[in-house]
C-alpha cells in the first residue's frame, strides 16, 4: 500500500516536472537589447517625463493668450436719492464699460521660451532616468545568466558525487568503505543542491524585477541568451566626449540654459505693458447727448518701487548659473578620474579571470579526474577526492562570480559615463 501511494507521488512529481520543462522550453528567449528596448518604450516612469514635457509645452502656448476683457455695468454721477435736482443734466448716466489688458509681445515670447525650456529639462530628466534603469536591468539579465551557468555546473559536478555515492553503497557491505564516507558524500550532495536552490531563488527575482522594469506582469514566462557576453570597448575619457555622452550633464546644460532664458524673461519686465478702456453713457436726462470716454494705459515698469524686485531675481540667477556652471565643471573632473579607476580595475579582472580558465581550473580538473581514477582503482581514499571536487566546485562557481564582478564592472563604468 505504501509502496503504490510512493508511485503514485511519483508518477504525479513526474507530470509537473514535465509540464514545467514543456514551458521552460516554450518560454520566448529575450536578448538583452530587447528587454532594454522594451523598458524604454513601455515603462511608466519614463512615460511621466514625456507628459511632463508635453504639459510644460501647453503652458508655454498658454504663455502667449491675452486675458479675457471685461464688462462692467453701472451709473455715472447719479445724485442720491433726495438730492435736488437743478437741471437734467444732473440726473446722471447709465453707463457700459469694456476694458482690455494688452500685454506686450516681447514679454509673451519671452515667457513663452522660458517655460518651454523646461520641457526639454524633463527631457533630460528622463534619459538620466533611462539610463539608470538601464543599468538595472543589465545587473539583473547578468545575475540570470550568470545563475543559469553556475546551475549548469553544479548539476554536472552533481553527477560525479553520486558516482562517488554509488560507489561508496557498492563497497560498503564488503568493508572496502566506511560508512561515514557515505555520510559525508550525501552532506556534499546536499550542500550542492542548496546552491542549486539558492541560484533557482536569484533567477526568480531577476525575472520578476526584469518584468516590473518592462511593464509586464511579474510571473511572465521569458528566458535568457546564456551565452551571451558583453561587448566592452573603452572610449576616451576626455571631458568634452564625457560632457556629450553624459545625461545629467546634458539636464543640467539643460538647467543652465533655462535659468538664462529666466533672466531673459525678467529683463523683458522692463518692458511695458497696455491697457485700453471704453466707457459708455445713457443719459438719465431726456435730451441730453449719449457720452463716452476712450484711455489708453501703460505701466511704468521703471519706476524706483517695481524695478527692484526684476533686478534681484536676476541677480540671483546670476548666482545660480555661475554654481552649477562650477557643479558641473566639478562632476566632470571626478568622472574623468572614476573612469579611469574603473578601467584599471577592468583590466585587473580581465587577468584573474584568464588566469582562472586557462591555470586554475584546469588544473583542478586534471587532479580530480587523476584523483577519481586512483580512488576507483581502490588506491585513494574517498576524502581526497571530495576534497578534489569541492576545490573545482568552488573554483568553476567563483570563477563565474568573478565574471559577474567584472559584468557589474562595466554596468558602472557605463553608467557613469552615459548617466
Amino acid at each position: 500500500m505504501n509502496y503504490a501511494n510512493t508511485a503514485s507521488w511519483k508518477s504525479i512529481l513526474a507530470a509537473i516536472s514535465i509540464l514545467f520543462l514543456t514551458s521552460a522550453a516554450s518560454a520566448q528567449t529575450l536578448p538583452l537589447d530587447s528587454i532594454l528596448a522594451r523598458i524604454d518604450g513601455n515603462n511608466l516612469l519614463l512615460k511621466s517625463y514625456g507628459q511632463k514635457a508635453e504639459g510644460f509645452r501647453h503652458s508655454a502656448d498658454a504663455a502667449t493668450a491675452w486675458m479675457a476683457p471685461m464688462a462692467g455695468a453701472g451709473t455715472f454721477m447719479t445724485p442720491w436719492p433726495g438730492q435736488m435736482v437743478m437741471d437734467g443734466r444732473d440726473k446722471g448716466s447709465i453707463m457700459l464699460q469694456l476694458k482690455q489688458d494688452i500685454p506686450n509681445p516681447a514679454k509673451q515670447q519671452a515667457k513663452k521660451r522660458f517655460i518651454a525650456s523646461q520641457g526639454n529639462a524633463e527631457t533630460a530628466a528622463r534619459g538620466v532616468t533611462l539610463n539608470e534603469l538601464r543599468a538595472q536591468a543589465r545587473k539583473l539579465y547578468y545575475a540570470w545568466v550568470i545563475s543559469e551557468r553556475k546551475q549548469r555546473l553544479l548539476q554536472q559536478n552533481e553527477k560525479i558525487m553520486h558516482m562517488i555515492l554509488e560507489i561508496e553503497k557498492l563497497r560498503y557491505p564488503y568493508n572496502q568503505s566506511q560508512l561515514g564516507n557515505a555520510f559525508r558524500a550525501e552532506a556534499k550532495l546536499e550542500e550542492n543542491a542548496n546552491m542549486l536552490r539558492m541560484e533557482e531563488g536569484i533567477v526568480i527575482k531577476s525575472r520578476s524585477w526584469l518584468n516590473s522594469l518592462m511593464n509586464q506582469p511579474g510571473m511572465a514566462e521569458f528566458a535568457v541568451d546564456t551565452t551571451w557576453e558583453p561587448h566592452f570597448s573603452p572610449t576616451v575619457h576626455d571631458t568634452a566626449t564625457i560632457a556629450s555622452a553624459r545625461m545629467d550633464i546634458r539636464k543640467m546644460e539643460e538647467n543652465i540654459r533655462t535659468m538664462q532664458l529666466g533672466i531673459r524673461s525678467m529683463q523683458a519686465e522692463k518692458k511695458p505693458d497696455f491697457r485700453v478702456r471704453l466707457d459708455h453713457m445713457f443719459p438719465l436726462a431726456s435730451g441730453m447727448p449719449k457720452a463716452y470716454s476712450v484711455m489708453g494705459m501703460l505701466s511704468i515698469p521703471i519706476a524706483p518701487w517695481s524695478r527692484g524686485m526684476y533686478r534681484s531675481e536676476i541677480k540671483s540667477m546670476e548666482r545660480n548659473i555661475a554654481a552649477m556652471e562650477n557643479e558641473r565643471s566639478a562632476m566632470l573632473q571626478e568622472t574623468q578620474g572614476m573612469l579611469y579607476g574603473m578601467l584599471a580595475e577592468i583590466r585587473q579582472m580581465d587577468r584573474r579571470i584568464a588566469s582562472m580558465e586557462k591555470v586554475i581550473i584546469p588544473s583542478l580538473r586534471k587532479a580530480l579526474d587523476a584523483n577519481f581514477a586512483a580512488y576507483q582503482e581502490n588506491r585513494l581514499q574517498l576524502p581526497v577526492v571530495i576534497d578534489a571536487w569541492e576545490a573545482l566546485t568552488m573554483s568553476e562557481t567563483g570563477l563565474q562570480d568573478e565574471k559577474f564582478k567584472r559584468y557589474e564592472m562595466i554596468v558602472e563604468y557605463e553608467k557613469a559615463l552615459y548617466r
